[in-house]
């Protein structure tokens, strides 16, 4: 295998980035001017008619008229029915940049034609599913673990969710332990023992409607970046049987929204292995768009557990899985050969031919093309152009990336929490709705991002792309 290479060619400095997002919420809101604001609604009834008949009619049937919590826009969802490589086109015929790429999935760019003509190719014979053994689950397996050498064993499921609940049932069928510590803000899926502390730390089950308590009695968290809350987590659990599991996501809460030092991820392993917990990585966006090693390549830990969603299958459907050590995958009821106390996982459609030869053709592209590299230069060129628009009209916002994870923070809103509790009660609202608002003024530019603060660049991000991008994240920045 040659030498890996990884998307992030500077890992940002989190002191100074933790600096302005503290100077950005302590400031008053900067949203685009009213008179803009307006000219850009009136691009949604004007230019997105065929969008909002399908929204509105999509509601009598479907809660909120959308099927996916990425679809929820201001001022109303707007359809897509076409999807090539940097590009989005929705039902009334317009084009937009996307910076969205289905969550981050797609770093080849949307619908690539080699995998595409792969997944034609399998389906002329073989059919999407068929429930039983398909040869190409053994070659995405293989691949994985060519990319990951941690990952001594693969079960493929259909979705993180899926992967996390699985990580986390093999732990504690593993260790025997119960307790399991993840950080404050992050988001690990929608299982009922992972909506805790979710979006906003030191919450804890604010989010949990509908779920007994019992379902998080076992579930902890700690502030980001506080490796002395987790030391004192792992001490008390000690006395009352002990931690499970860690688990991070590696770049930090919300893709790095709320970014961890470099050396973070080495201290929680040292931690955990001091106490005897696994330490289970979340790659659902960091595997293979941070570099084919994934994130734990990137920052040279070892984790016990990797979840995976999103890249495992370059965007195609039932896309999920958990892998890592053989002793602790084989815990699994539905591997054959397992051996002893087996915790139990299913999924009829997990693995099925179209989404496993999608993944290795993906995987295999993502190499020989060196993509998350390329899609990491993008996101460089893209943050670069934020921050020097950010400098000219002197704004308080700020942009920072990941390689291909860029972040502009411009309401600061994902940056409140309970340790100011009376400014997250009195900002939340009008600081989550001026990102709704720049959401919206992108989109009505021609710029799809991820609820208005977050883009995920691909390989087909040209710096034609990417300049064309910055004029028209200009055009709305300096409006405000």
């Amino acid at each position: 295998m040659t030498q890996q290479q990884y998307a992030i060619s500077q890992y940002p400095n989190v002191e100074e980035v933790y600096a302005k997002l503290n100077a950005l919420v302590s400031q008053p809101l900067r949203p685009v001017e009213r008179e803009k604001m307006s000219e850009y609604l009136n691009y949604f009834d004007t230019k997105c008619v065929r969008s909002k008949q399908l929204t509105d009619e999509a509601k009598q049937i479907i809660p909120g008229g959308v099927q996916h919590n990425l679809a929820f826009n201001y001022p109303f969802p707007i359809a897509m029915e076409k999807a090539e490589g940097a590009y989005l086109w929705d039902a009334d015929g317009n084009r937009y940049i996307d910076f969205l790429q289905a969550g981050g999935p797609t770093v080849l760019g949307s619908n690539y034609a080699p995998v595409r003509e792969k997944v034609f190719e399998m389906l002329q014979t073989c059919g999407p599913v068929t429930g039983l053994f398909h040869e190409y689950e053994l070659k995405l397996a293989q691949l994985i673990q060519r990319f990951m050498p941690s990952i001594e064993m693969f079960r493929m499921l259909g979705s993180g969710t899926e992967g996390v609940m699985a990580a986390i049932r093999a732990a504690r069928t593993f260790t025997k332990k119960k307790y399991v510590i993840k950080v404050g803000g992050a988001y690990h899926g929608w299982s009922d023992q992972m909506v805790y502390g979710l979006h906003v730390p030191g919450t804890g089950r604010l989010e949990a409607k509908g779920i007994p308590g019992g379902a998080s009695r076992a579930t902890e968290e700690f502030y980001p970046n506080s490796l002395a809350a987790l030391r004192r987590h792992l001490i008390f659990n000690r006395v009352r049987g002990g931690t499970a599991a860690v688990i991070v996501e590696p770049v930090g809460p919300e893709s790095g929204t709320r970014p961890v030092s470099f050396d973070f991820n080495q201290k929680v392993r040292e931690l955990c292995d001091e106490f005897g917990a696994l330490l289970i990585f979340d790659e659902v966006v960091t595997g293979f768009r941070l570099g084919l090693g994934g994130a734990q390549g990137y920052f040279g830990v070892k984790p016990d557990l990797t979840v995976f969603g999103k890249c495992v299958t370059g965007g195609y459907p039932m896309a999920g899985g958990v892998g890592g050590r053989r002793e602790v995958i084989m815990s699994f009821a539905a591997g054959i050969g397992g051996v002893g106390e087996r915790a139990y996982v299913g999924g009829t459609l997990s693995a099925n031919p179209l989404s496993c030869v999608a993944g290795y053709h993906a995987l295999l592209e993502m190499e020989r093309t060196n993509a998350p590299v390329i899609a990491g230069r993008a996101g460089d060129r893209l943050t670069v152009g934020l921050q020097k628009i950010i400098e000219k009209y002197g704004l308080p916002f700020v942009a920072y990336n990941q390689g291909s994870i860029v972040h502009l923070e411009t309401s600061g809103v994902m940056l409140l929490d309970l340790k100011n509790p009376i400014r997250l009660l009195k900002e939340l609202k009008p600081r989550k709705h001026m990102i709704e608002e720049m959401g919206a003024a992108y989109m009505a530019n021609g710029l799809v991002t991820l609820a208005g603060s977050r883009m995920y660049t691909s390989m087909a991000d040209t710096d034609e792309v990417i300049d064309d991008a910055l004029a028209r994240f200009e055009a709305v920045l300096s409006q405000c």
